[in-house]
């Protein structure tokens, strides 16, 4: 099988309505249910469209029109070897974090940071919307960002003292960011699921949901309805994912994280969202306070980088390693 003409991310159909069995009422009924481009019907489930009022057997061929025309196929190893090649690293702009992740962060994956409160989760995220703007040579993706806010932890003034670091224009920074700041879990699903088309027309290259399990920890409570809310958010993570993939994004969440009461004489924490949240974050970062404005970041689920640590600093240009001291 020839890898020519497979470029994942350049779809043969540009508007729903271009692809075969799309006309305009099954068009408004998927752009009314959150699928408003190719790329978004690409990655979804028959399921899905049905719950739309779409009828299955035209749903899957809607779906099947989509993927063939984004090449989603069978490949060989080799050949997915030249297909990873559209897979890009986003710099942290720190460069003790950049090492021990391996360059950056990467695209088409879920990246979670999770620790408590003050120890530099929102600072990255906040950082990384700015590193995401700078060129290709220069560990960027020359994209925008989507910032879901759930903690109301996002200051654009942070954006402006970190941007002349980088040589950026504050100003011309802060229109690339999209902000959203989401009052319930429902709501933040809502937002996701309606992002797609904002992603295509802002050049969205990173995706963040800061913290992603903060509405659902305190609107979930209970055991009797534990398996309700892993089943949203197992929603939900299946939603960014799509759109990471889609569009070649790279998607970064936050996490809370609870203490273990029943592990003695040591101060064990471990992250919200269970197995759920554990199986779909594809690299996993502990972050923890140390000396002054010294935090300690260790790298604990990795596809293929093994555990290891990093020293970085909180300061007011942003996130700095230690060689920046």
């Amino acid at each position: 099988m020839s890898t020519e003409g497979m470029e994942y991310y350049r779809a043969k159909y540009k508007t729903l309505e271009d692809l075969p069995g799309v006309g305009p009422a099954t068009a408004a009924k998927l752009r009314q249910s959150g699928y408003r481009t190719v790329e978004a019907l690409a990655t979804a489930a028959v399921s899905e469209l049905v719950a739309a009022g779409i009828g299955e057997a035209t749903a899957a061929r809607i779906i099947e029109a989509a993927r063939r025309s984004m090449a989603i196929t069978f490949v060989r190893g080799d050949e997915l070897v030249k297909l990873r090649k559209t897979v890009r690293k986003l710099t942290t702009g720190c460069p003790s974090l950049d090492r021990l992740l391996g360059g950056g962060i990467e695209t088409q994956t879920i990246t979670e940071f999770y620790g408590e409160f003050g120890t530099g989760k929102s600072q990255i995220c906040q950082q990384l919307c700015v590193t995401v703007q700078l060129p290709y040579e220069k560990g960027g993706l020359e994209g925008g960002a989507l910032y879901i806010d759930t903690e109301n932890t996002f200051r654009p003034e942070r954006i402006m003292q970190i941007a002349p670091r980088f040589g950026l224009d504050p100003d011309e920074v802060l229109k690339n960011i999209i902000y959203a700041e989401a009052y319930t879990s429902n709501h933040q699903m809502v937002l996701l699921e309606n992002a797609d088309e904002v992603i295509k027309e802002n050049n969205i290259r990173l995706i963040i949901i800061d913290s992603v399990t903060s509405h659902f920890r305190s609107e979930y409570l209970g055991r009797e309805m534990l398996a309700s809310r892993q089943q949203q958010l197992n929603k939900h993570l299946h939603k960014l994912i799509r759109l990471a993939r889609a569009f070649n994004a790279a998607a970064v969440v936050t996490n809370q994280v609870m203490a273990q009461p029943d592990v003695f004489f040591t101060r064990d924490v471990r992250p919200v969202g269970g197995h759920i949240l554990g199986h779909m974050s594809h690299t996993r970062i502990y972050l923890r306070k140390g000396r002054g404005n010294i935090r300690i970041a260790k790298l604990t689920v990795s596809p293929n980088l093994p555990e290891g640590e990093a020293l970085i600093r909180i300061t007011d240009r942003g996130v700095e390693g230690e060689e920046d001291a």
